[in-house]
């Protein structure tokens, strides 16, 4: 009996296993890298934020700065603004947010839509999201209207925005003058109901239509 006392004191006893001086290194080199990636994540983003601030900062500032006095607001019978420029919810009811590229205005159907502004038709088209669709040039900017009422149609002359109700004829290549009538509003698209979606391009990036209009408004009044 005391044999076997003094052989289970001889058994080892369990120690905490601690990590090698080798591991710990490497979980230092591993966490010191980790922390300079994070942190040029971070640095990187915060320049990239502050780049695009001063590039919207100049273009709101040289709108503010354009001659608006000739423009017309883009839509007959206005009822109000239903979605501002920006980040907003999916008006679809679906999950999660985007980015909306203008404004939208709201108008009974079949209210006609002026252009903003001097210009070419450049583009008339069928979009799956922005329905039948109009974009006029004007120097530096573009000015896109969606959710049209007709389809964009094609003929041996070209291009064609075909309403026969509206009692228009809006080609592209064709010049037309602010204020000329160059489409309907309808619900073409992806749209929950009768608007105008109004895009402005200045130098091919997109900017708030609404700082135009304020522009337009202490430039005319």
């Amino acid at each position: 009996m005391r044999h076997l006392i003094w052989l289970l004191s001889r058994e080892p006893k369990h120690q905490k296993l601690k990590p090698s001086k080798k591991t710990g290194k490497r979980l230092v080199r591993f966490g010191t890298t980790l922390f300079f990636v994070v942190l040029g994540l971070v640095t990187f983003l915060a320049l990239g934020f502050q780049a695009e601030k001063a590039k919207a900062m100049e273009i709101a500032d040289s709108i503010m700065r354009s001659n608006l006095r000739d423009t017309s607001f883009p839509v007959e019978n206005f009822q109000r603004y239903s979605s501002a420029y920006g980040y907003r919810l999916n008006p679809d009811g679906s999950a999660g947010w985007g980015f909306h590229r203008g404004i939208d205005i709201a108008a009974p159907a079949g209210s006609y839509i002026r252009s903003w502004s001097n210009g070419e038709v450049v583009e008339v088209a069928n979009d799956r999201l922005c329905g039948t669709k109009v974009v006029v040039k004007s120097g530096s900017w573009q000015h896109i209207y969606c959710h049209l009422k007709g389809r964009a149609a094609s003929s041996p002359q070209g291009r064609y925005l075909n309403d026969p109700e509206s009692g228009l004829q809006i080609w592209e290549g064709q010049q037309i003058s602010a204020g000329n009538r160059i489409g309907r509003v309808g619900t073409t698209g992806r749209t929950t109901g009768p608007h105008l979606h109004w895009g402005l391009k200045y130098y091919n990036t997109y900017v708030d239509p609404g700082l135009v209009l304020q522009a337009m408004y202490r430039q005319q009044n």
